[in-house]
Order: structure tokens, then sequence, then C-alpha cells
């Protein structure tokens, strides 16, 4: 069939040799860059290549090379501006060193991830950076390190696993951050996390994210230092979406013993918990305090401005490119990049109200009194 809407057929490296007017094999080593070439060939293959628009066939030279210059990147939730950022950090990084990113996402689901490392490895990647949904069932991430497969965690660890991990110190800032609400008249204090668990929260269970494993193991510290219980009915994971987060906010918000501060582990769970507070009819900070893991350009255009943990989300995306590349060209690894997270202090946390003086929330929900 012939005609502009016939499909057009991949040019090939016979096609430039016949162009050039060289064998195919002289073809091959020009347009691969290597072996023996004259000056004169190798123009004439690259003139060819160029006018033919010729594409090299990456799956074919990595069969050939055993090198995709390709890096796998998984996440548990690309929605996460955390990890949109991050993915930027891994992206500049990776393109400056001449290799390209597919990236997968797995909702936070184990079994997704590991179909998704298995895909990737399939599609023959040099290396894998992974944000592991669990830090505690690792095995098909430990099968990759053990196979000497290039891997690199980002913002979580794998457990007992030895594999170069970019991440912040949670344990650290989440002590200084419980410490500043404490010393801010605060004994309620709520943390709520989209992390899946079976049960409620119980300060002894094993949980799947080192990440909120360690913040809440820098709560729970900082209440011990102060001689203080940690309300452990505070804590609420399973946050999973939008309806959900403004539910949990609601129960912690409500009754005698409600939180007079809250905790988001994340941009997208602020957003609805923030939402849910005005549902509610309260102030922050006049009602209830409010802090948030992760600072975007948004919290500082709230009223008040919210109080953030603010971590280098972008440089440990980048941090985490170099890392693997270093693996994957076989050089040694390079002292641990040092990752700070800082506490921003801005109008969102205030000192508790007197309970005399702090309105009824059934009042300002609009229900009866």
């Amino acid at each position: 069939m012939n005609g502009e809407g016939a499909r057009r057929r991949d040019v090939t490296v016979a096609d430039v040799a016949k162009a050039a007017q060289v064998s195919k094999a002289q073809a091959a080593r020009a347009l691969g860059n290597y072996g023996a070439v004259s000056d004169d060939v190798r123009e004439r293959v690259l003139a060819a290549a160029e006018a033919l628009s010729y594409r090299p066939n990456e799956l074919a030279r990595s069969m050939n090379t055993g090198k995709s210059h390709t890096i796998g990147v998984v996440v548990g939730d690309i929605e996460n501006p955390h990890f949109g950022l991050a993915t930027r950090g891994i992206t500049d990084a990776a393109k400056k060193a001449g290799y390209n990113v597919i990236l997968v996402n797995t909702d936070e689901d184990r079994a997704a991830e590991v179909e998704a490392v298995r895909v990737l490895l399939d599609k023959r990647v040099d290396g894998l950076i992974v944000a592991p949904a669990s830090s505690v069932d690792t095995e098909h991430l430990r099968q990759v390190h053990q196979s000497g497969r290039p891997l690199v965690f980002l913002d979580r660890s794998g457990g007992t696993l030895d594999v170069e991990t970019v991440a912040v110190d949670m344990a650290k800032i989440s002590l200084q951050a419980t410490q500043y609400l404490l010393g801010a008249g605060h004994r309620r204090i709520a943390f709520i996390s989209t992390l899946r668990t079976d049960a409620p929260y119980r300060a002894d269970m094993v949980l799947d994210s080192s990440q909120i494993a360690d913040r809440l193991e820098g709560m729970r510290q900082a209440y011990v230092a102060a001689g203080l219980p940690f309300p452990e009915d505070l804590v609420r994971l399973n946050a999973g979406d939008a309806d959900s987060i403004r539910s949990i906010t609601r129960e912690v918000l409500r009754g005698p013993e409600q939180a007079t501060a809250v905790v988001a582990s994340d941009g997208l769970i602020a957003l609805s918990v923030v939402e849910a507070i005005q549902e509610l009819g309260l102030s922050i900070p006049a009602d209830v305090s409010f802090l948030m893991y992760d600072d975007f350009p948004w919290t500082r255009l709230t009223s008040p401005p919210l109080t953030v943990i603010a971590q280098p989300v972008y440089n440990m995306g980048a941090a985490a490119a170099k890392a693997l590349i270093r693996q994957m060209e076989g050089l040694p690894r390079a002292a641990p990049a040092q990752f700070t997270a800082t506490l921003v202090r801005r109008g969102s946390v205030g000192t508790v109200r007197a309970a005399a003086a702090a309105p009824k929330l059934g009042q300002l929900a609009g229900e009866p009194a």
C-alpha cells in the first residue's frame, strides 16, 4: 500500500549501510562506536543515518552490551508531592549522566512492588531505586541485591538489607517537633498516616514503614523525656483517601479527650486534615494546632502559614541517582550523603487554650449543644 497513510518501516542498519555504500558490519561498527572503522566510512555512515532518520534498536543493543542506560524507579504514590519532587531529582541527575528513567507507581502495595521490580528487571534496567512499600517483608529486594544488580533505597530502609539508603533521620526531627508541641502545652497530639495496618496502633506493633516507625519513636521519646504518657489512641493509621482522612480528623477532634494538635505525615493528608478542621468550624491555631511533614509552596499561602518539617527531597532524589550510577559504573561506594530535616516554625502552632475558654465542638460544627 502506497501513500502518506501507509505505516513507515523502521530504518535498519542494512538500510544505512546501503545508503552509505559500505558493508553492514562496517555500518554497525560506526553506529555502535566500536571496532576499527576509517574516518571516511564513519562520516558516510553517520551522514546516511541522519538522512534516513535512523534510530538504534535499544533492546537489541542492550542484549549485545548488557547495558540499557536505563534506571528503574519504584515509588509508593506519585500523586504525593514528596515522591514527585524526589523523582524530579532522580531524573535530572540521571539525564546528566546519560541515563533514562522508567517510573512505576505501586500505591504502597507490596505485591504491586514485587511485580514492578520483576517487570523492570525484564526490561533490563541497569539498576533500581526503590522506596520500599515494606521495610519488613523485603525478600524480593534481597534477591535483587544478592544477584548483584545495583540497588538503592530512597526515603525508607529495607530492614536488615545492607543497601545504600538515602533518607533523613526521622526519629531525630520527630523528637524535636514533638518537644516543640509539648513546650506549647499540648499533651494530646494526634498523628495521621496512610500506612496500612490490620489493627489499631499499639506501641509494640511492628510497622511496615521505617519512616512512620521512626516518626512515632521520636514522638514517644519526647513524651518519655517529659515524663508524660504517650497518647497511643491518637495515632491513626489507614488514612487511605480524602474521606477517611476527614473522618479520622473529626474523630480525634471530638469528645472530652480530643486532640489539641494534629500532625499530618505528608502533604496529601495535610490538605484533607485542614479541610476537615475548617468544616468543623475550628480555627488554626486558636482551637487546634497543626504541623505537617514536607514543605511545599502552598503551605506558605494558607492563613496562617503552616508549620512544617522540611526535607531536602529534590536533593535526596538526585543523591539516590548518583549513588546508583556509581554502582552501575563499578565505582566504590562514596561516603553516605547526610540529609537533615528542619522544623520550620510558622503560624499554625499555638499554645493550648484553657478548657473553660475552649468552644464546644458540637456548637462550632453546627450541631445541638
